[in-house]
């Protein structure tokens, strides 16, 4: 039965729900996994996601479709996004496959969270993984955590589909040769005071350019740019510092 949340007032905020999948990584291998009720994470003060920002990211909704099924948008995507990231940051890969059924697992053990079809709002799927394992040198972590949760969330922008003030950003999103191209969490702490910024000074978003020559449009610091020309051409930016696109 769904829960009785006002489904067309919700911000795009975190509210903790029933169910969350984990799984942990140790001697080289991810173990099993499985569904609990602890929303809460206990790791070391020593963790190398606390000292080297060893963790990167995924999101994702599932709706609810005119018809009252519950569907996601290409998981598959964003297990592959997830597996280049983790690539770069030298973390253990977490397969496609497993990455998918506990996506599925995760939405279905908490399926009451998942809002109506026309209420405007989806839920929002988060997948993420982080080092634990105590690190003090300069290295990569040999012990890891990949969790999702989830939580019921409305539009990312108050409002909704509509029309935003965008200011090009004096700050840079990523440097060249960098880690722009991955979902990292340090790439989103560095983009914490230029989006503060932009919000005291009344605008809705960053425009970032391309680092290296600052001449060309890359993206803003929640979406990619879709650019339709006077003849009606669909445009949009190309760069090895941009976050590839599921929806594109």
């Amino acid at each position: 039965m769904s829960k009785n949340i006002d489904w067309s007032n919700l911000g795009f905020a975190y509210m903790e729900t029933e169910n969350r999948f984990v799984s942990n990584y140790k001697d080289g291998a991810w173990d099993e996994g499985e569904i609990t009720t602890d929303s809460t994470v206990t790791i070391s003060e020593c963790a190398g996601v606390l000292q080297y920002a060893q963790t990167c990211f995924e999101g994702l909704k599932a709706y609810t479709t005119e018809d009252g099924r519950v569907v996601c948008f290409r998981p598959d995507l964003n297990a592959q996004r997830m597996i280049d990231s983790c690539k770069r940051l030298e973390m253990p890969t977490f397969p496609e496959d497993r990455f998918v059924d506990a996506v599925v697992k995760t939405v279905q053990a908490n399926i009451d969270y998942v809002p109506p079809y026309g209420s405007g709002a989806t839920l929002y799927i988060r997948p993420y993984m982080f080092g634990t394992n105590p690190v003090i040198g300069v290295k990569p972590a040999d012990e890891y955590q990949f969790r999702i949760f989830v939580t019921p969330v409305g539009p990312y922008f108050k409002g909704g589909a509509k029309p935003i003030t965008i200011r090009v950003s004096d700050f840079d999103r990523a440097a060249p040769h960098g880690t722009g191209h991955i979902k990292a969490g340090l790439n989103y702490a560095m983009s914490l005071h230029a989006i503060v910024d932009a919000h005291e000074q009344g605008y809705s978003e960053n425009m970032y350019l391309d680092p290296a020559t600052r001449t060309k449009v890359e993206e803003t610091g929640g979406a990619n740019f879709i650019f339709i020309t006077k003849d009606g051409k669909f445009v949009t930016p190309k760069s090895d510092s941009i976050l590839p696109s599921i929806t594109l």
